[in-house]
């Protein structure tokens, strides 16, 4: 991480002002510029971890600040320690203690012993830019919190960022979730992040959520969750474009809008549309795009030269034809409008199903029309399997949407995330 102090701009500065708030230190505005109130928050938090109070976060702050950004520690048993007292130390709880450390007797503790101890806070935050690093590294804080859940790596994007996948439950009825196929649309992604981690706590704590038994759905269904189809470009959206990026001239060029990439770039970092990149009438769209313009890279709609010519395209299509998903949801914004069909190709229990999600949220039920008819993940899942998938248009405004509005998207759609799974 860079060293980080006044005057100090970007992501890692409102990730750094978020968890200062949720300690109980007060940044000012989550607006990722290192101001005097973020310096002030920053020196209080060093004088109180024995720190030298510089108000700047380097190696060693950020060496203490680093397990709380994971919601974890690392903790060796001294003599006469009880999970009770080291829960009190941490201002968690035994049951989170009990969960992280699974086969560990608390009533044979030994000196010397090795154990996670999770904070009491979220790992999770949802009021900052979600850059692929932050999504990275919630990943691991949530499966060393939760160590019996199924992380792996589905395939790679085009610079090597690794697409990763969560597995919930254990269950036969496999059922698949994916978000951020567009880059401008990142605000998904927290979202599915935020359901893990809501379900696995409700989950671990033997709460139920909106009536809903998650034990049930544990042992009934798997749900695979791919929360960032598209790492490169939502970096490029919420980072910004460097200059050591292999395709920077390519991407100052393909960018012809004269507007900056945070404002339009949905597609991958070689300028292609994700999500027109599945051969479910490639080749009718591809016609269609070029008629429009879309002939080459670009910010949005290109569909590159063949279906699945993009690594992260070709993962997920290779994740889905490895697996035997009953349903599909992929997440995108905006518009509160759940899309079900695909060239009449839908089973007719995907209608029933996708009125039950609009109930459960509130958007509206409708089949896609124009050039968003053709080649997206979800008409091609249906394409393929005749089985039920949808396409989720989440928020309300125009991309990127504001992180503002993640407590109503979020509201407006866990219920559609548990039901997907049971239905």
């Amino acid at each position: 991480m860079r060293i980080l102090k006044l005057g100090s701009k970007g992501t890692d500065v409102m990730e750094i002002q978020s968890l200062l708030k949720k300690i109980g230190y007060n940044p000012g505005a989550i607006d990722g510029l290192f101001g005097w109130q973020t310096r002030q928050a920053v020196i209080n938090f060093q004088k109180n971890n024995n720190l030298t109070p510089d108000g700047i976060i380097g190696p060693q702050t950020y060496k203490v600040l680093k397990p709380l950004l994971l919601g974890y520690d690392i903790y060796y048993i001294k003599s006469g320690d009880t999970f009770w007292d080291i829960a009190k130390r941490y201002y968690t709880t035994v049951n989170k203690i009990v969960a992280a450390n699974p086969g560990l007797n608390p009533y044979e503790l030994q000196v010397g012993q090795k154990i996670v101890v999770p904070y009491g806070i979220d790992v999770v935050d949802t009021n900052i830019d979600y850059t692929y690093e932050i999504m990275e590294r919630d990943i691991e804080g949530l499966k060393a919190r939760y160590p019996f859940i199924e992380v792996g790596v589905a395939g790679k994007s085009v610079l090597g960022k690794n697409l990763y996948y969560i597995r919930l439950g254990k269950g036969s009825n496999q059922v698949f979730y994916n978000a951020s196929h567009h880059a401008l649309e990142w605000i998904t992604t927290p979202l599915l992040m935020k359901f893990t981690e809501n379900f696995l706590k409700s989950f671990t704590d033997g709460k139920n959520i909106r009536g809903y038994d998650l034990q049930q759905i544990w042992n009934k269904s798997s749900i695979y969750i791919i929360p960032m189809v598209n790492p490169d470009g939502v970096d490029l959206v919420l980072n910004g474009l460097s200059p050591d990026n292999p395709y920077y001239e390519q991407l100052l060029k393909w960018n012809d809008t004269g507007l900056p990439f945070s404002k339009v770039w949905s597609a991958n970092i070689r300028g292609v549309d994700l999500n027109h990149n599945y051969d479910a009438l490639w080749e009718e769209y591809k016609k269609i795009a070029e008629k429009l313009g879309y002939d080459k890279p670009g910010p949005r709609r290109y569909p590159g030269e063949y279906p699945e010519s993009e690594p992260e395209s070709k993962a997920v299509a290779d994740f889905t034809r490895k697996h035997n998903f009953k349903l599909t949801l992929s997440y995108h914004s905006q518009g509160q409008v759940i899309y079900w069909n695909f060239q009449n190709m839908a089973p007719p229990v995907a209608r029933t199903i996708g009125e039950m999600f609009s109930r459960a949220s509130g958007y509206r039920l409708e089949e896609t029309y124009g050039t968003a008819s053709y080649s997206g993940y979800k008409d091609w899942f249906i394409k393929e399997y005749r089985r039920p998938g949808y396409t989720i248009e989440v928020g309300k405004g125009t991309n990127p949407l504001p992180i503002s509005q993640f407590p109503m998207i979020y509201n407006n759609n866990e219920e559609i995330l548990l039901l997907a799974a049971i239905v």
